[in-house]
This record gives structure tokens, C-alpha cells and sequence, in this order.
């Protein structure tokens, strides 16, 4: 009898509503859905009056997961047309008191080797890797703009008025923008998504301490609520865990990879990706001038179909020297160029222990 294999992920999830926020809504809303070949996690920081930002978040999550596990394709572009269909959703229940009602939204999917990030808004996502945290999103913020532009510095944005005002959130175009970047993962990376009642209020330096610890993603978690409510709890706090347990290929498709100049529009994203192939075109040709000559020249059609398998089976496997080409360049080069946080020297990297609530 054959022992059960090993989940290639393990999760955990938590979502609070701060300290600040008694008797009101939380905002917030995570996922964690486990896969065949990961698994599809996210985050989205609801906005808007009364109950409107609830609303929008839990609708987001709920559409995205309906349509990406309804969805055709390759997983990058079932991703992006699933955020499209959350970002309509949003818009379509805008009325009465949930007009201008949005949502942030980040998800990552597990699939094999590799973990696909699809980011509209000021949520965040870190990459745990042997000690060092890496930040892989940047906010879609009127602040980190600035930065971006060099008007402010990370410390101004920090303590700006108009930290939390964002400038990109489903709900506000028809045509949502979104980034969209995949990268390899392996055994022992650890991934934070998270809302930014948590990255607003914990130093990156403490989530490093804090997600270093070897202690199952649930607990983690709920460290880093803590902390954040330790920090005075000033907004919902949402965070979801990753860690990749095993070791698998990337998948066979490409990686998109991150582009310097942020989010696209969601249709310029998909037309990019699904371009018109070039392959694809040279076996419809080769095609229809076989069967022509065939038909034109009767007494050499078997020579005609032979040269044609020939030339057939020629550009087919060009064409898989060529993908294995590709897949094994993506396997020693990080599909996206990750932004240092900092790194945990230590060998038992725990700090101080925190009271679970």
C-alpha cells in the first residue's frame, strides 16, 4: 500500500478587525483554496461606506474563484481573466449605498514549480527565502508613486496623509489594471500576503523576525495579528501564509515576466500574451499548400503528403527544442527582478515569544 504523498503546500489565514475598528466591519477578506498542483491564495482590502467594502472584498474573492476554476486556458491567463471578471463584479454591485464602493486585490497561485502574482491595489506580498524576505509587489499607491518619482522618500511616505489612498483597486474601470509576473518557487519559501493594516503598521525587519520563526503558517499568522494589534490596530489586518513543502517543475507555459512600468490593462496583458504564434502559422500554411498541391498535381499527391508529414513534423519539433530551451532558462533565472527587505543571520531565527490570544 502506497503512503499518502506529500501536499505540495501548507496555508494559514487570518483575517481581524483591529483595535481601532470595534463594532464596525472588517474590511478584510483572505482565501486559501488548495489545488491539485498548489493551490490559489489571496487578500482584498475592501473600501467604501456602511457595509460597501465588505462587499466588494468577499465578492471579489468569491468571483475570482469561481472563474479561475471555471476558466480556460493556461493559468496565467485564466488568472488575469478571472481578476477582469472580480474587477466587473465589483462595478455591477456599485449601487444605492455601495456606490464607489472598491477593492484591493492580490493573489498568488501555486502550480508546480512556479507561483503566478496578480496584484491591483496597495496589498502586499514577501517572499521568505533561505533568511532573506523579499518584497515582490510594489503599492499601487499615490505615495509609492512619489517614491517611484523621487519626491518623497520611503520614510515620508510612511508617515504622508495620503498613505492610504490608492490609485489603482477593482471597481473603479471597466478594464481593470492589473501586474501580473510569475516566478520559481521551491521547498522551504515561505510567502506573506497581506492587507496593509498589517505591512502599514509592522516594520519589515519585525515581519522578517516574525516570519522566520518555524512555527506552522497558522501560527504565524496569528503572531503577526498580534503584532499589528500590538501596534495599535488602526485598520482591518488580514494575512495569508504560504509554504511550499515540495520541490516541483516549472510548468511547461512561460512566466510572465514584470514589467518596469506597472500595471496594464488587463486586455493589452492578454493580447500580449496570447499574440498570434508564429508556429501556429506555419503549420496552417504548410497545411493548406499540401492539400493544394495534392488536389492540383493528382499523379505526385503521395510524394506532396509526404514532404508535407516531413516538413510537419520538422517544425513540431523545432518547436520543443525550443520550449525546453525556454523552460530550463526560467529554471536558473527569477522571472521577476525581487525587491531585499533584509536577512536573518540567525540559526534558531525566533524572536521573543508572544502570547496567542
Amino acid at each position: 500500500m502506497q503512503s499518502p504523498q506529500m501536499p505540495l503546500t501548507s496555508s494559514g489565514l487570518l483575517t481581524d478587525i483591529g483595535r481601532q475598528r470595534i463594532g464596525g466591519v472588517n474590511q478584510d477578506a483572505g482565501m486559501a483554496l488548495d489545488l491539485p498542483r498548489g493551490g490559489l491564495y489571496a487578500v482584498a482590502d475592501g473600501m467604501g461606506g456602511h457595509a460597501a467594502g465588505e462587499l466588494a472584498a468577499n465578492l471579489a474573492l468569491d468571483t475570482l474563484t469561481q472563474n479561475y476554476l471555471e476558466g480556460r486556458g493556461q493559468p496565467p491567463e485564466r488568472l488575469a481573466e478571472a481578476v477582469q471578471a472580480a474587477n466587473l463584479a465589483v462595478i455591477r454591485h456599485a449601487v444605492g449605498e455601495s456606490v464607489g464602493m472598491g477593492t484591493t486585490l492580490l493573489a498568488i497561485l501555486i502550480d508546480g514549480g512556479a507561483a503566478l502574482v496578480a496584484h491591483v491595489g496597495d496589498s502586499r506580498a514577501y517572499l521568505l527565502r533561505d533568511n532573506e524576505l523579499l518584497r515582490l509587489t510594489d503599492d499601487h499607491s499615490w505615495v509609492a508613486e512619489q517614491v517611484r518619482l523621487g519626491f518623497l522618500t520611503e520614510e515620508e511616505a510612511h508617515e504622508h496623509q495620503w498613505k492610504s489612498v490608492v490609485n489603482n483597486a477593482l471597481g473603479g474601470e471597466e478594464r481593470v489594471r492589473l501586474e501580473l509576473f510569475g516566478l520559481p518557487v521551491k521547498a522551504g519559501d515561505r510567502l506573506l500576503i497581506c492587507s496593509d493594516g498589517l505591512s502599514g503598521v509592522v516594520p519589515e525587519p519585525e515581519l522578517l523576525r516574525f516570519l522566520s520563526r518555524r512555527d506552522a503558517p497558522e501560527t504565524v499568522t496569528r503572531l503577526l495579528v498580534d503584532a499589528a494589534n500590538d501596534a495599535g490596530g488602526p485598520d482591518n489586518i488580514t494575512a495569508v501564509i504560504v509554504d511550499v513543502v515540495r520541490t516541483l517543475p516549472l510548468p511547461r507555459y512561460a512566466l510572465p515576466p514584470r514589467t518596469p512600468d506597472g500595471p496594464e490593462y488587463v486586455d493589452v496583458l492578454l493580447t500580449a500574451r496570447r499574440g498570434s504564434s508564429l508556429v501556429t502559422y506555419l503549420i496552417l500554411t504548410l497545411v493548406y499548400f499540401t492539400l493544394l498541391g495534392m488536389i492540383l498535381i493528382p499523379e505526385h499527391r503521395t510524394l506532396i503528403g509526404l514532404l508535407g508529414l516531413l516538413l510537419l513534423a520538422m517544425i513540431v519539433f523545432l518547436q520543443a527544442r525550443v520550449q525546453r530551451g525556454l523552460v530550463a532558462a526560467r529554471s536558473t533565472r527569477p522571472a521577476v527582478a525581487l525587491k531585499r527587505v533584509g536577512t536573518s543571520l540567525r540559526s534558531d531565527p525566533d524572536p521573543p515569544e508572544r502570547k496567542l490570544n
